[in-house]
């Protein structure tokens, strides 16, 4: 307990942001927003009115936007059913203008509101390197086909999400030969996944099908990971440069992935519904020119597939690789901010593990 404040920090604590991380805090209708134990900002939630009221002011209207931002992600997870916030910043014509101008809040009836889908799409608040701009448009030829030029690619940690039903971090970080090679050469080996990735075979044959992967500008290799525990491996792709690009029309900026989730422990829905959303999450903030993630998994991975519907991925067609018969499917980033796929449907009340 915190003497000057009043709130244990502990207690329905939801951490917010990448690199500063904001806990944010509740205590019936009061809301604050901490960095280091410090109260950044305080609010008053009004459930019945769906009403937010910033009762003191944080600084520069910047900071303001980030602590707002942050209370509005708790807010929205601890209540699935609230679609809106109604913001009330009194007498505070500059943080208005800076919730508008960022992209948080829209005016409705004279007053600014805080929607879902244009809180869950400011970068910085998952994103490590959220200031890295769009990369220009210029296009190259890659065997034959013409595509944009894609940027350098990352390294390090990518992005991390708090998970309140888990009440732990996922996080995605590039991978690193040397540090991962025992880590992705054992999961590659996993009878269940060379079923499907048919990629076993010893520490010299993973060293160089990571190192290709990492050279290969249209791929970005991703560790997936619970706290500080990896759970599994990702590959990103570009589509325009993929093998999938000649079955359907891919646009410019589609995005598509294949999962190794390759430790048991972290198998299951409530893990599903944690890392699978904060995957695409990633994607379409990579880049906001993503407009449709898609995947082609096998048409006999029934369990895959009905993971992905749940996940709001739409079946187009199944189609035939040389080696595997597969099903194309979609998910549209429209879908998926719009309907609030970032996390699992669930009634209106605080997770277990938020008591």
């Amino acid at each position: 307990m915190d003497a000057s404040t009043g709130f244990d920090a502990r207690r329905e604590a939801f951490k917010a942001g990448s690199e500063t991380a904001m806990s944010v805090v509740r205590d019936d209708g009061a809301v604050r927003v901490l960095v280091d134990g410090a109260v950044l900002l305080s609010l008053q939630f009004d459930e019945r009115r769906a009403a937010l009221v910033a009762s003191d002011r944080a600084g520069d209207p910047h900071r303001m936007v980030r602590a707002l931002s942050a209370a509005a992600e708790a807010l929205f997870a601890w209540h699935p059913s609230l679609d809106r916030l109604f913001l009330a910043t009194g007498a505070w014509p500059a943080a208005e203008s800076a919730l508008a101008r960022e992209g948080l809040a829209v005016t409705i009836d004279g007053a600014p509101v805080l929607l879902p889908e244009l809180v869950m799409q400011r970068r910085d608040n998952w994103l490590t390197d959220a200031a890295r701009p769009a990369f220009p448009l210029s296009y190259a030829m890659t065997d034959g086909r013409r595509h944009p030029r894609r940027p350098s690619k990352p390294a390090g940690r990518v992005y991390s999400r708090f998970i309140p039903w888990l009440s732990e971090t996922v996080s995605f970080r590039v991978v690193d030969v040397e540090r991962d090679l025992s880590l992705v050469h054992r999961w590659l080996n996993d009878p269940r996944v060379d079923a499907f990735w048919n990629e076993a075979g010893d520490l010299d044959k993973h060293r160089d099908y990571l190192s290709r992967i990492l050279a290969d500008p249209h791929m970005l290799p991703l560790i997936g990971c619970f706290g500080d525990r990896p759970f599994g491996y990702f590959e990103l792709y570009w589509a325009k440069e993929n093998r999938i690009a000649p079955f359907y029309d891919a646009a410019d900026y589609d995005r598509g992935w294949h999962v190794i989730v390759g430790e048991d422990e972290f198998r299951g829905r409530d893990f599903i519904t944690a890392w699978l959303p904060s995957l695409m999450h990633y994607m379409f903030l990579d880049d906001d020119r993503t407009m449709r993630i898609v995947g082609e998994p096998a048409a006999a991975h029934v369990q895959q597939l009905r993971n992905l519907d749940r996940a709001g991925f739409a079946r187009i067609k199944n189609f035939d690789f040389p080696h595997k018969r597969a099903t194309l499917v979609m998910l549209l980033r429209e879908r998926f901010f719009g309907d609030r796929l970032w996390q699992p449907a669930a009634k209106d009340a605080t997770p277990e593990t938020q008591r």
